[in-house]
């Protein structure tokens, strides 16, 4: 609740639902929160929780990723620069720390006049469970 009210939104139940819902599963898409959320605010609705995503998101509390071909992903870990490993097959999610040093990937080689605040890389394969399901070729 602190969170919230320290970005400066009002705290309501559906707030601290959805907050709480992110923090407990990580790279979760909408229907996943929907569910969590519903699990102790039943009447809630799907609409009411894409608002407070929007809100949660607009207000860095949270944030929106969306790995190309999969629907939108939230996450907690919003603090720093780090990245994603996604699964081609299932479509799993894992954060990836930055490779180097401090945040290597947030000094571009050529900025374009830009002031960088962050640096987006995904990472693509199979996921251990995929893999070990991959018939052995000869």
């Amino acid at each position: 609740m602190d969170q919230i009210r320290g970005s400066g939104l009002r705290v309501t139940r559906p707030r601290v639902a959805v907050l709480e819902a992110v923090h407990s599963h990580p790279h979760a898409d909408t229907d996943t929160i929907v569910g969590a959320v519903r699990s102790t605010l039943p009447d809630v609705s799907t609409q009411a929780v894409y608002d407070v995503l929007r809100a949660l998101t607009t207000a860095r509390l949270i944030r929106r990723i969306q790995p190309s071909g999969l629907v939108s992903r939230y996450e907690a870990r919003i603090n720093d620069n780090h990245h994603h490993v996604v699964c081609r097959q299932c479509g799993t999610i894992g954060d990836v720390d930055c490779a180097i040093g401090e945040s290597p990937c947030l000094t571009p080689s050529n900025n374009q006049g830009f002031v960088v605040d962050e640096a987006e890389v995904i990472y693509w394969g199979l996921c251990p469970d995929c893999s070990a399901a991959q018939p052995e070729t000869a």
